[in-house]
């Protein structure tokens, strides 16, 4: 008998197959492979971070110095107040867990290719540079260390709000994270009218309240960053349980 039929018969080829989400997350179908588990540790990373970075900037605001006011007075200034304290600390953390969100999105097959990972790459970056190149003091005048850092605040400041503006129709079109869509759209948007704030508060507006609109602005943005690392770790961690939802999606301003 020939040795041809004793062979198992193989299945055809079908160049338009595309893998499966347990393969997409590098995942065996047995369980995670190791670099399945290092994608899965990403989102909680970022999670982590972004935590710790809310909770240390608040814890912050009360120690360097009790006659600076948050409201007039920035983010930036209150850390170099207390040169190497809590708020430095949480915009290095911040930024790195930005990075780790960015590499969780690209594993996970998110829809960021293009523009959106370099601008999340650019908040990230310029958060580690702001972190260890500080400002001047309130009122002091700006050295050359106090320009880079404020040049790369600002980058930071834009990034993300172009960022999550490009992202809504890119969501809106993939199934695993339409149902985020909507979400990420609203914070986007205050993001967008947070930005717009600061700039006029900064510039024509005199600094008036510029502690406070930056604030507001930061709360925007760290929820942002929210929403797409904690729908990230719902989608690694429980890739069966999202093909049954099915929210309802509006995009009636970004993406249309």
């Amino acid at each position: 008998m020939p040795a041809d039929t004793l062979a198992p018969p193989r299945q055809a080829h079908d160049p338009d197959r595309r893998p499966g989400p347990d393969a997409a997350a590098g995942r065996r179908p047995g369980g995670p492979s190791p670099r399945g588990r290092r994608a899965r540790a990403y989102p909680v990373a970022a999670c982590l971070a972004i935590l710790f970075a809310a909770v240390a900037v608040l814890v912050g605001q009360f120690g360097p110095d009790p006659e600076l006011d948050p409201l007039t007075v920035t983010v930036s200034e209150y850390a170099v107040a207390d040169r190497g304290g809590v708020t430095e600390i949480a915009m290095a953390v911040l930024g790195l867990g930005s990075l780790a969100l960015l590499a969780g999105l690209r594993a996970a097959g998110a829809p960021v290719r293009g523009l959106p990972e370099r601008l999340l790459l650019v908040w990230s970056v310029a958060l580690l540079v702001a972190a260890a190149v500080p400002t001047t003091p309130f009122g002091g005048d700006l050295d050359v260390a106090a320009q880079i850092h404020r040049w790369v605040s600002v980058a930071a400041f834009v990034s993300l709000p172009a960022m999550g503006a490009l992202l809504v129709p890119r969501l809106t079109a993939d199934a695993a994270w339409k149902p985020v869509a909507r979400a990420v759209e609203w914070v986007s948007l205050a993001c967008g009218f947070g930005l717009l704030a600061i700039t006029y508060v900064a510039l024509p507006g005199q600094r008036v309240l510029i502690g406070l609109v930056e604030r507001l602005l930061l709360v925007a943005e760290l929820s942002l960053l929210g929403v797409l690392a904690a729908w990230l770790a719902w989608l690694m961690w429980n890739p069966k349980a999202t093909r049954a939802l099915n929210f309802p999606t509006y995009h009636r301003f970004i993406a249309s």
